[in-house]
């Protein structure tokens, strides 16, 4: 469980990972008793002792939580008109943590909380193929046309976005609700896509990221993610910890 020191430095509060950087540089940080000075260098902080002006660096226990995201809510951590926020929903929870992932004002649904640096990155990076599964009510009919354009790739404003799959699980009233499961995450792009072939979405929820699922949590509800899901996320094993 190694991290970069700058970045390690910056979880802990002592300053943005830039100011980070330059404070290495400056030799303020020591690692095991010597001076380091080299940027990029790679620490673990639980089997090394790192001094910041002679003083312990103390870092905060990782910890992950998987959390239904209404409606309505916002994927931020700050927000100049002061609309809710997933944090608003977790008070009892006194680390700093921010959410994983994006899911749009009107969408609802898993979303990740943490202050883990490597499983932030393993869900977001494209190149690590962590699965999101969603359900979409939308509006008419939708043929299998449709679907196969869905499979085989919409053309979108920022490149081309194709579905791992998708499904038809039900339909009722002019209006479908489909199965999508996806490995990537730009901005809106469940949405776009149903926009494009003729079906915009009623209401989407996503109901899973990898091996976690949502399960019986409710909206506004979360949880601590369990050892299990975690070493499936991140690839090691560790424990986390409810705060």
């Amino acid at each position: 469980f190694a991290e970069r020191l700058h970045k390690l430095l910056a979880h802990a509060g002592i300053a943005s990972r830039r100011a980070c950087e330059r404070l290495i540089l400056e030799g303020h940080v020591k690692v095991d008793g010597l001076i380091v000075k080299e940027l990029g260098l790679r620490v673990d902080p639980r089997r090394q002792r790192i001094l910041f002006d002679e003083e312990p660096v103390r870092f905060e226990r990782k910890v992950a939580y998987a959390l239904y995201k209404p409606k309505g809510v916002l994927c931020t951590n700050a927000d100049e008109l002061g609309r809710m926020k997933v944090r608003d929903l977790m008070p009892v929870v006194s680390l700093r943590v921010y959410p994983v992932g994006r899911l749009d004002k009107e969408s609802e649904g898993l979303i990740l909380i943490t202050n883990d640096g490597t499983l932030a990155l393993r869900v977001t990076h494209p190149r690590y193929g962590v699965t999101k599964i969603y359900e979409a009510w939308v509006k008419g009919m939708v043929t299998e046309e449709a679907l196969k354009k869905m499979r085989k790739g919409v053309h979108l404003s920022d490149g081309l976005a194709v579905l791992e799959s998708v499904q038809v699980i039900a339909k009722h009233q002019e209006q479908s609700r489909l199965r999508m499961v996806l490995k990537e995450g730009r901005r809106r792009e469940i949405r776009r896509i149903l926009a494009k072939v003729g079906h915009p979405g009623r209401r989407l929820v996503r109901t899973a990221i990898g091996p976690v699922r949502l399960d019986e949590l409710r909206s506004g509800q979360y949880r601590a993610l369990t050892q299990e899901e975690i070493e499936k996320l991140t690839g090691r094993r560790r424990e986390t910890e409810e705060a």
